[in-house]
């Protein structure tokens, strides 16, 4: 048994699901042109108020941990500890660009059984956060902050169908631009995906340490200088 807060906040589009022995029992999301930081305490507030008055005991909470917007990140994680602070429960994170290729999987929109998986996440201009697995979730190459060109996956390319997606993968297409290049649209981080995942490590024990526990930002971040007041 087990019944867990899922929070995702890595991209603009932050969203919020409660699971329940392996089903998605709640789901909130907002549109991509609201930012996280306005919608993420509603969220959260609609769905603890679920969980306490369907008299559910909240046995963890789960966050998507990056990479991804800094300070989206930064609040997805410190709204998790505080819940696990003021809840006693325990702390698990969900690397975002693995949470990505749920859908994927289980909408078998990936038929070869050579196929990998990379998702991506927007870095501006044309850099992406990108990682490839294969179709079990084994990871075939770790996290990178790639500038894209023609031939940046090209070793994988010349040997397997690679599936691009993510908010990064549709500006690549056309410069990766290879016969076993594929995009699958629609594809985002969302709470409601986090679950498989979580479960997991849920039932193998494996939690952060709340009081240490920071995202995986894969780059520094760097203040931009404020516009001129008119």
């Amino acid at each position: 048994m087990s019944c867990i807060l899922h929070i995702e906040t890595s991209t603009d589009v932050c969203s919020v699901a409660v699971s329940q022995d392996g089903a998605c029992i709640f789901n909130r999301e907002s549109e991509a042109t609201v930012g996280s930081s306005q919608m993420t305490p509603g969220f959260i507030e609609e769905a603890l108020s679920f969980i306490d008055c369907n008299l559910l005991t909240l046995d963890a909470v789960a966050v998507s941990c990056g990479p991804g917007s800094y300070t989206g990140l930064r609040i997805g994680v410190s709204t998790a500890k505080g819940i696990c602070y003021g809840r006693d429960t325990k702390l698990i994170a969900v690397p975002t660009l693995q949470l990505m290729c749920v859908p994927v999987l289980l909408r078998e929109a990936v038929q070869e059984e050579d196929a990998l998986l990379c998702p991506m996440i927007d870095a501006r201009r044309m850099e992406v956060y990108a990682q490839l697995f294969d179709r079990s979730l084994h990871e075939i190459r770790p996290i990178h902050a790639d500038i894209v060109d023609s031939d940046t996956y090209k070793e994988y390319l010349d040997e397997h169908p690679v599936y691009f997606f993510g908010n990064g993968a549709e500006k690549c297409m056309n410069i990766i631009n290879h016969p076993n290049a594929h995009l699958i649209e629609g594809i985002a981080p969302q709470a409601k995906w986090m679950h498989p995942l979580a479960e997991r490590r849920f039932f193998d024990g494996v939690f952060e340490d709340v009081a240490y526990f920071v995202p995986f930002y894969l780059k520094d971040f760097v203040a931009k200088k404020p516009k001129p007041l008119l």
